[in-house]
């Protein structure tokens, strides 16, 4: 039997048990009296819980369903386990979904789901920056509605999302995007819209391409230079002596040139390289500067004012061989840029707790929309006047590099027409206090008288 029915056939046992012994006492009349009124009495109690199920249905919350009598008891605690049986399935289905959300938040990404009609159904936070969407405001708005790149509406008209399509965007904050968006087509006909954020990457191959034209540009005038005289000198019978010499000490020049190229290239591959390390050796700047002031006064031969101002015996951490290479640089482009007659000073100081060496000259100067350029690879101010004094157009991206290495900053003042000045800031940790040799402060003194002599 089925169980369902037990309660309500013991009910209507019982009621007969109690009419029954009436009939023969008080007659038939009496019993069914009896029978009527205990009928009537179920009847209401059936109303009675069949309205507290009616009203339950009319707001089904959990925590009120009713506990009912007689046989609703059992009814009533078979739906409280079916409800709680479903909250619990809906808890578990709201945390997948919320695990689900959060994922996409957290997703690099940007992404978009689309329904059959091409209408937005969620999207990422990547999805609200790149594209200006807002998930709240736009769900069930057609995506071409909001974003209307042709080649996007286009892209996605065509069906065909085989090849990823690279757009363009400006972003919410006003930057400009490169986006790598790919269509993926699932369950019946709904879309999952990705964009890869690839500006850096596009970024990077553009100055692959750049790097490369550039390069076979500097080497192309020396190739040039060396093919043309080696044709000459091939073509001359009998070569002048004069201008084998000449011919000679131009492709002498071009060859350098070339080397200075190759030796800078190699050393921002060496720099630039993970595998090498930085070495943590103790640095006595002074005697390092006292080196460049000499070399300088070697590569001016005498045409500038040269300085050099010693004001602490602090030394840094680092690798001398890439400071020197760093510092020599900056050095030396004050020599190539400042004409003749000009001043240029050396100075090595400890501006509070911050070491710093810094390069002032009275050359050309640099106007300001090139500052921030300076340090990429072969960028420059004035192509012509660069190859004349022999730049390779790598120098500050070497700086840089060096610097980058150490914790450093480059920090550039300059002004058209009244020279600039070029500072190496080190961080405070970079310190390292060096043994201060007894006559350190005669040696910046001399350094100064020679340079002054050397000037007039």
């Amino acid at each position: 039997m089925n169980p369902h029915w037990r309660k309500p056939l013991l009910t209507l046992g019982i009621v007969a048990a109690v009419v029954l012994p009436i009939w023969p006492i008080a007659g038939k009349t009496a019993a069914l009296l009896v029978a009527c009124a205990v009928l009537a009495l179920l009847l209401v109690q059936h109303l009675y819980n069949f309205s507290l199920f009616h009203d339950w249905l009319l707001d089904p919350r959990p925590d009120a369903v009713p506990n009912g009598t007689g046989s609703w008891e059992q009814l009533f605690s078979y739906l409280h386990r079916m409800v709680r049986r479903q909250g619990q399935t809906e808890a578990r289905l709201q945390e997948a979904l919320l695990r689900f959300q959060k994922a996409g938040a957290a997703l690099p990404e940007a992404v978009i789901l689309l329904d059959a009609d091409n209408r937005i159904d969620q999207c990422n936070p990547k999805a609200e920056k790149y594209f200006g969407l807002r998930a709240s405001r736009d769900r069930g708005q057609q995506i071409t509605y909001l974003v209307r790149q042709p080649q996007f509406v286009e892209y996605l008209q065509t069906g065909d999302f085989t090849t990823p399509l690279n757009l363009k965007l400006v972003t919410g904050s006003g930057s400009e995007a490169i986006l790598s968006i790919q269509i993926v087509a699932y369950g019946d006909s709904d879309k999952l819209v990705l964009g890869r954020d690839i500006t850096r990457w596009e970024r990077l191959e553009t100055t692959r391409r750049d790097f490369v034209a550039n390069v076979s540009h500097e080497l192309r005038t020396p190739l040039t230079v060396l093919n043309g005289f080696l044709e000459t000198l091939t073509d001359m019978e009998q070569p002048d002596p004069v201008m084998a010499r000449r011919s000679l000490e131009l492709m002498l020049q071009q060859c350098v040139r070339m080397n200075n190229l190759v030796e800078d290239l190699l050393t921002l591959s060496r720099l630039e390289s993970a595998v090498t390390p930085l070495r943590d050796d103790p640095v006595d700047v002074c005697d390092l500067v006292q080196h460049l002031y000499q070399d300088a006064l070697a590569l001016s031969g005498g045409r500038h004012d040269i300085r050099l101002r010693l004001e602490t015996s602090i030394g840094l951490r680092g690798s001398a061989e890439e400071l020197r290479s760093a510092l020599g640089n900056l050095v030396s482009n004050a020599i190539r840029y400042t004409p003749d007659g000009g001043r240029i000073e050396l100075h090595w100081e400890l501006r509070g707790d911050v070491p710093m060496f810094s390069v002032t000259d009275t050359g050309i100067g640099i106007e300001a929309h090139h500052i921030d350029r300076l340090t990429e690879r072969f960028y420059r101010v004035d192509r012509s006047r660069s190859r004349e004094t022999g730049g390779t157009g790598l120098g500050l991206a070497i700086v840089k590099h060096v610097l980058s290495r150490h914790h450093a900053r480059l920090d550039i003042q300059s002004e058209p027409g009244k020279g600039s000045t070029f500072a190496a800031v080190f961080p405070p940790d970079r310190a390292v206090v060096m043994d201060e040799p007894a006559e350190a402060p005669a040696v910046a003194v001399r350094a100064v008288e020679d340079a002054t002599t050397a000037a007039s």
